[in-house]
């Protein structure tokens, strides 16, 4: 029965996401409806599109299953912030101006935003690179999480064919349609996404493991009594961390600032702040909430992790699958929840790969070959969309040990690098060049010098277990680094100053 219901149900978001492809394909003929969606993305859609890019299964199986495990209800803590942080102060700091901006500049990507800003090539032509080496792996690493809920409800079918799905699935999206079409399908995976979750938090809380809020936060309390401690109690620290990385970095990664591109004008921007913060909340919020009963439905080893197969991993899908199997109404919940898994992957599967695609097809490439004709353009970055589909697909199934490794750094490595020029670029007119390069390295240099030292006094295993604290660290150096330089280095000229703030002048259109 959840076999069935469960193949229905992925049969008919396919259909879906095919249909979405297909209806875009025909106004989706420029590199600016391919990447921008001709900039006319309105606020629903642009603010799912960022939420569901945000979180993705990862988040649900991995993050909420072992935070709310290990902290317990100070958990909760991180989607909270996420929501405040990653949500409404972007929005409120980032997109009037990232928008305005890039309108006037002419900007189609971040790395072309750099260029632009900052009047050099060579800046671009780096950005490029850093995401090309960093966002391609972590693409990788967004299969991760699927495999086991799929594997406990299609016991013997392999990990590789549910991967498959979503690698078919977003190659078929960004080909066809390119961001209009993958913000529509968002638009319709964040209602699933909502869905999902709010029917997961209602028939967790009210099993009679948990026996409501108030009980279940007692039944924790009686296991230790920091696990409803709001701020993490003794795990303060790894919480205060997780909640820097997870919603501040957000504010240079390109794949998110991307979608204040595209957004058709400021009256959205208001509106698509609402949603995006309350989308967060939900989503964050209503995983993290979920993943603090963990406890409550799985046994503990006697050195304190979960007795599971997965080990936190495990945690969600023993959850999911106790809960979600007895009826079948359940069951139905239980395959909207498996789809839920399935969109927040793909969604942000999607930014990844068009931020990836783009940093080649359009910034490389357009920068050592200039005069390439854009019908040629196109035609290259809908096949780096394939391709890099592709390599992400064959790095997540091969297990290598230098992608997985290299994408617990990766958030760290590209929100330091480029938080810095990007921030201080939208508001001070006194940045310079150098200053600008000076945050660009910054977080290359520091996550790396970090990694490095700590491998040769602790080992490598405990340097990756510090990627968080490394990037944190680097988009902190990099935010400093940046008006430090230009105070003491060369200014630009005011015609160009002129150029990218064109004082006093609203866009609106």
């Amino acid at each position: 029965m959840l076999q069935i219901v469960t193949l229905i149900t992925i049969l008919l978001y396919v259909a879906m996401v095919v249909f979405i492809a297909l209806y875009c394909y025909r106004t989706t003929k420029t590199m600016d409806s391919f990447l921008l969606g001709s900039r006319k993305v309105g606020p629903w859609v642009s603010a799912f599109s960022y939420g569901t890019a945000y979180f993705s299964a990862v988040i649900f199986i991995g993050y909420a299953g072992m935070f709310g495990w290990i902290i317990g209800a100070g958990s909760i803590m991180i989607g909270i912030g996420n929501a405040a942080f990653g949500a409404l102060v972007a929005w409120i700091l980032l997109a009037k101006p990232t928008r305005r901006m890039t309108h006037r500049i002419k900007a189609k990507t971040m790395p072309e935003f750099f260029a632009k800003r900052y009047d050099c090539r060579n800046l671009k032509i780096y950005a490029a690179v850093i995401i090309f080496l960093f966002l391609v792996p972590y693409a990788a690493g967004v299969y991760k999480g699927l495999g086991s809920l799929f594997s406990a409800v299609f016991p013997g079918v392999p990990e590789e064919i549910i991967m498959l799905l979503v690698a078919l699935l977003t190659a078929t999206g960004l080909f066809l349609g390119g961001y209009k079409a993958t913000s529509l399908i968002d638009f319709f995976q964040g209602i699933i996404m909502l869905t999902g979750v709010m029917a997961m938090v209602i028939v967790v809380i009210s099993q009679p493991e948990v026996g409501g809020l108030f009980e279940g936060f007692q039944k924790l309390k009686s296991i230790d009594p920091d696990l409803i401690s709001p701020f993490g109690g003794k795990n303060w620290f790894p919480l205060l961390i997780n909640i820097s990385l997870t919603s501040f970095a957000v504010w240079g990664l390109p794949q998110m600032v991307h979608k204040y591109y595209a957004i058709k004008d400021e009256s959205s921007i208001k509106q698509g702040t609402v949603i995006a913060t309350m989308f967060a909340l939900i989503i964050g919020g209503g995983a993290y909430l979920v993943g603090t009963f963990g406890r409550l439905f799985v046994p503990a080893l006697p050195d304190g992790t979960p007795d599971v197969t997965g080990s936190f991993d495990g945690v969600m899908p023993e959850i999911l699958m106790s809960v979600f199997s007895s009826n079948t109404f359940l069951i139905i919940l239980l395959s909207i929840i498996m789809i839920l898994l399935l969109s927040a992957s793909m969604s942000t599967l999607e930014a990844l790969v068009l931020s990836s695609s783009s940093a080649v097809a359009v910034d490389l490439l357009g920068t050592l070959r200039p005069g390439i004709n854009e019908k040629k353009q196109m035609f290259i970055m809908r096949g780096f969309c394939v391709l890099f589909v592709a390599l992400s697909y064959i790095f997540a199934t091969m297990n290598i040990s230098f992608i997985v490794n290299l994408m617990s750094f990766s958030w760290g490595v590209v929100a330091g690098c480029f938080i810095g020029p990007f921030l201080w670029g939208l508001y001070w007119k006194g940045v310079t060049k150098m200053g600008a390069w000076a945050g660009a390295l910054s977080g290359l240099v520091t996550v790396t010098g970090l990694t490095v030292a700590n491998t040769l006094q602790e080992g490598f295993a405990v340097a990756k277990s510090m990627a968080p604290q490394f990037g944190v660290t680097a988009m902190i150096v990099s935010l400093v680094a940046v008006p430090l330089v230009s105070l003491f280095t060369k200014k630009f000229s005011s015609e160009h100053i002129d150029r990218c703030f064109k004082d006093g002048e609203k866009d609106n259109g």
